[in-house]
């Protein structure tokens, strides 16, 4: 069976409203399209970082009890796993505080191991900002001489006050070594402020990876590829309050189209508008499935979707 390796975050994330918590969930879109691939039965490795405390046991067993290995997770112990909490106040633009502590040395994770046609996933903070880049980096970079599929997620989590031209080298060369980049236009805002998905795409991404997914704010797809050309994806079903599970979802769900189509390092560069079509149609439908309060899927449904897998 192909693996799948996702590198990423792992914070623990609590909505308060009126100074009240609401809400308590798994945090960021790759810990959480792990899961969602975990749960549909893929073999998916997860690499990332957490302290030996009582959150990075939470963190742990959410990620175990949805099928994902966590052998490649640093298990610090000087210091605490990361927590966010987001103030999400009626009629307020929310507003977002991160707590936790990381010891001097960082993201000293055991490689997994990776073979040519395996799919690795990565983004967020990690992916952009020192000392773990360059640990990230030498592992993609590792994968990418492996010839498995690169999956970029640019965006990162908002709220953080950073300026972008001081990432963006770092933004260019994951760019360079991805073979397929999936972005929601609050992240193209954030990377790219004041370009429309197609300006960016033909200004910015193409010219480094040719296959770009834009989910736009009412879920609706739009898929660049070679010389700007656009294909639009209506949305599926209603726009959802779980944004973080329905992109995971989605996230989840490209990777699962490209191994149930059997799409090769090689071939995802040219791939039929037919095979894109049955990619993003099948990943909108998981993403449906995953927009609700655990942003996951139901056993029984991922059941359905796991037959689909080639063996």
């Amino acid at each position: 069976m192909r693996k799948i390796i996702a590198i990423g975050q792992s914070v623990l994330d609590t909505i308060y409203r009126d100074s009240q918590p609401t809400r308590c969930f798994m945090g960021g879109r790759i810990a959480n399209a792990a899961a969602i691939l975990g749960t549909m039965r893929h073999s998916v490795a997860m690499v990332s970082e957490c302290c030996n405390d009582r959150v990075g046991d939470i963190i742990i067993d959410y990620l175990t009890r949805h099928h994902v290995d966590v052998n490649s997770i640093d298990r610090y112990t000087s210091g605490s796993t990361a927590l966010s909490a987001i103030f999400d106040d009626a009629g307020a633009k929310p507003t977002l505080v991160n707590y936790g502590e990381y010891p001097k040395t960082r993201f000293d994770v055991v490689w997994p191991r990776i073979d040519e046609d395996d799919i690795l996933l990565f983004g967020s903070l990690y992916a952009i900002t020192e000392p773990q880049r360059t640990a990230l980096f030498e592992l993609v970079t590792y994968a990418v001489e492996r010839k498995a599929i690169i999956i970029y997620l640019p965006g990162f989590q908002h709220g953080i006050n950073f300026h972008i031209a001081h990432v963006m080298p770092a933004i260019l060369e994951n760019l360079e070594v991805s073979d397929l980049v999936i972005a929601h236009e609050r992240d193209l805002r954030d990377v790219y402020p004041g370009e429309t998905a197609q300006q960016a795409y033909t200004d910015h991404v193409e010219f480094y990876c040719d296959n770009y997914l834009h989910i736009h704010p009412g879920l609706n797809v739009t898929r660049f590829d070679k010389g700007g050309k656009a294909y639009p994806h209506p949305a599926i079903g209603a726009a959802s309050q779980h944004m973080l599970g329905w992109q995971a979802g989605f996230t989840a769900g490209v990777i699962h189209g490209l191994i149930k189509n059997r799409v090769t390092h090689q071939s995802i560069h040219q791939l039929d508008r037919s095979t894109w079509l049955d990619i993003v149609t099948g990943a909108q439908a998981i993403a449906s499935c995953c927009a609700n309060s655990d942003n996951c899927i139901d056993d029984a449904i991922a059941a359905r979707f796991a037959a689909e897998i080639p063996q």
